[in-house]
């Protein structure tokens, strides 16, 4: 094989420089990139989201309490929890004659009584001569009454507990299975 002439030779020489070149970059470039570090975005905790606010009763606490008048209640709340909120039961206070375990109702007054006196929110027991308070009787209380079962006592809880405190015993008409004969009835035996 002939020669090259030193042109030439500069010419070849030159362009293995470049192609070495170019491949020494490539590789310096592609090492790097490979031990780059990853950059992640950091990771937000989700926001906490707030506890659905439930609605609040409001109930008025009379009687032999601490402090009475009227208390705030979260639904669901009882007898038991108006009576905490009022500052408690007095020494002169009757436990049984009210029913700390009943559930309580928006706009309810809850009577506590001293002594042997007889809770007005809570139903008249049954052979007491009290009338029944058709806005916090039980349905046990409610069965007590004359033409009234368990059936349609639990139909009257309900009927409260959708529509809130019954305004008057004619309001009982709304109820199946109570008409006008019943209410007449019931007139003097039970109280809105």
């Amino acid at each position: 094989m002939a020669a090259l002439p030193v042109p030439a030779r500069r010419l070849v020489l030159a362009a293995l420089l470049v192609v070495v070149s170019v491949v020494a970059g490539v590789r310096h470039f592609d090492s790097h990139r490979q031990s780059a570090p990853l950059l992640v975005a950091p990771v937000r905790p989700k926001a906490a989201v707030p506890p659905a606010v439930r609605p609040d009763l409001v109930v008025d606490v009379e009687g032999a309490v601490r402090r009475p008048g009227l208390v705030r209640l979260a639904q669901g709340s009882r007898v038991s929890d108006a009576v905490a909120r009022a500052g408690g039961l007095t020494r002169k206070a009757s436990r049984s004659g009210v029913n700390l375990a009943a559930p309580v109702s928006d706009g309810e007054q809850v009577l506590v009584p001293e002594g042997g006196a007889l809770a007005s929110t809570g139903a008249a027991a049954a052979g007491s001569s009290g009338p029944v308070s058709l806005s916090s009787a039980t349905a046990e209380q409610l069965d007590t009454l004359p033409g009234i079962g368990p059936v349609t006592a639990q139909k009257i809880v309900d009927f409260r507990t959708q529509h809130g405190p019954f305004r008057s015993v004619e309001a009982l008409d709304a109820i199946p299975g109570i008409g006008p004969a019943r209410i007449a009835e019931l007139q003097g035996l039970v109280t809105p």
